[in-house]
């Protein structure tokens, strides 16, 4: 049985005296819950190892934002996956369209920055998705299909049973539209055939595919109840503690 996630996406937010409040309180809710999904809490770098501290007493796994396409070296600013490792960080986030947009990622970078991870014994969670243009040009399913392609593609299947995959449309994140419950089912099962026929149905069947954009706690459940999506990718809810808790609770 494939692993659910729901991972929380705190983006450039909080002090360093607010995000220990937000993971404390976080911590605790879930330590009081029975949980039927794996949950990981993606801050940013410079609160990695104060909510991997957290996280270690909780059963909370971490995952960076970004990852250098670089070992290690003279890259002023940059954090490679050899450091996320010795921090025992297990995830990060690789090509959220945040970082394709206003860092010019292309989809051969990524490739670097997910070699990069499992060279390190890290996951990717990797990020597809259309803008709102492409979807209504009706090329979506060929965007998400070049991003799989280019970007994981070149794994074997042991390497790419290590990877997460979220699908955020990114005409939904942020924006308060979210993708209906049959427009996320439809993609994710479209995602899930590409890697059956890449890889193999077995692979296909235990690979996370997440789901990500505006996702809250009003419409997870709805969306969780889809037979191919696996969890969420959680931006704005992760920040709100109370809505974040019913979030992982919707399965």
């Amino acid at each position: 049985m494939r692993k659910k996630i729901v991972a929380g996406n705190w983006k450039m937010n909080k002090s360093f005296q607010e995000a220990e409040e937000l993971i404390s309180v976080i911590a605790e809710e879930l330590d009081e819950k029975e949980l039927d999904c794996d949950v990981v809490v993606c801050p940013p770098a410079v609160y990695l190892e104060m909510i991997s501290d957290y996280a270690e007493e909780s059963g909370l796994s971490v995952a960076a934002q970004n990852v250098s396409a670089h070992d290690n070296g003279a890259y002023t600013g940059e954090i490679s996956a050899y450091m996320l490792n010795s921090m025992n960080i297990e995830y990060s986030i690789v090509g959220h369209s945040e970082r394709r947009t206003y860092f010019n990622e292309t989809n051969a970078d990524l490739a670097k920055k997910v070699d990069m991870l499992l060279e390190n014994n890290m996951k990717p969670i990797f990020c597809i998705g259309e803008l709102l243009d492409q979807r209504e040009e009706n090329v979506h399913f060929d965007i998400v299909k070049q991003q799989m392609e280019e970007g994981l593609f070149h794994l074997n299947e042991d390497e790419f049973s290590n990877v997460v995959v979220a699908y955020e449309p990114v005409w939904a994140i942020g924006t308060g539209v979210v993708a209906t419950p049959e427009q996320a089912q439809e993609m994710h099962n479209y995602i899930r055939l590409l890697i059956s026929e890449k890889y193999t149905n077995e692979i296909a069947d235990q690979t996370t595919i997440l789901y990500g954009g505006s996702c809250n706690a009003q419409n997870a459940a709805t969306l969780f109840a889809n037979e191919d999506v696996d969890g969420g990718l959680i931006g704005g809810a992760s920040l709100k503690p109370d809505d974040f808790v019913k979030i992982v609770m919707s399965f």
